[in-house]
């Protein structure tokens, strides 16, 4: 089980969007995971196996309590019945409090639609009629998360909160630069694309400072939400 739960479409996905509320949550005591949709298998450099090694080696870097892929098809999973039972049967597996996914609408048609399907599998997943076995072979107890929460990733959207992620940037910064074929390397000999140039690299880190600047940190990551998010006391907001 873990508190928070990470959802991507691809592996980096996490990395690139939320590492920095994941490390955040971490040093204030909580469990984090991540669950990959996809292995990755349509991206122009790497392969799977480069991938997985790749997501191996972030994950050591977040300190990651659990991490899985769900070997769902590159391009073409959908939000159907078969894709949302076994990701259902991921957030009954960990049981998070709070649920991390993809942006509602992206460059990448994956994104949006990642982000549908953790939507209704997080709603479906609550429902007591609805039956899935475990690993060990008995059926999962019913389980909704409290919260959902997605992420902004290569298209801008206003976000409704920010996380100051000033403190972990060098290490999400050291999480991104594990997927060593997806981006920059001056000494790659494989085809160029949008991730690998140096320009993408550089938009990330204005990405941060800009997102951070809105709450006057010097890195933030922000967050829509599809209900308000609610707060004790006025005196929990910075």
């Amino acid at each position: 089980m873990v508190d928070i739960l990470a959802l991507g479409a691809h592996p980096d996905d996490v990395e690139m969007s939320c590492a920095g509320t994941l490390l955040a949550a971490a040093a204030a005591g909580k469990t984090i995971g991540i669950v990959d949709f996809t292995r990755g298998e349509l991206g122009t450099r790497g392969t799977p196996a480069t991938r997985a090694a790749e997501a191996a080696a972030a994950s050591l870097v977040l300190g990651l309590s659990a991490r899985e892929n769900l070997g769902l098809p590159d391009g073409f999973f959908r939000n159907d019945r078969e894709h949302q039972l076994l990701l259902v049967q991921a957030i009954r597996r960990y049981r998070p409090d709070v649920v991390l996914a993809n942006a509602i609408h992206d460059r990448h048609p994956d994104h949006g639609r990642a982000a549908e399907l953790a939507r209704d599998a997080c709603w479906l997943a609550g429902l007591r009629m609805i039956e899935t076995l475990g690993d060990d072979g008995l059926p999962q107890a019913p389980w909704r998360p409290r919260n959902l929460y997605h992420y902004i990733q290569d298209q801008y959207i206003t976000p409704a909160f920010v996380v100051d992620i000033t403190a972990y940037w060098p290490k999400k910064w050291a999480a991104i630069q594990a997927y060593k074929s997806q981006f920059f390397d001056p000494a790659s000999a494989e085809p160029q694309t949008y991730l690998s140039s140096q320009a993408f690299s550089q938009f990330l880190e204005a990405r941060g400072r800009d997102v951070g600047h809105l709450i006057g940190a010097e890195f933030g990551e922000g967050f829509t939400v599809q209900r308000p998010v609610g707060v004790r006391e006025v005196g929990e907001l910075l």
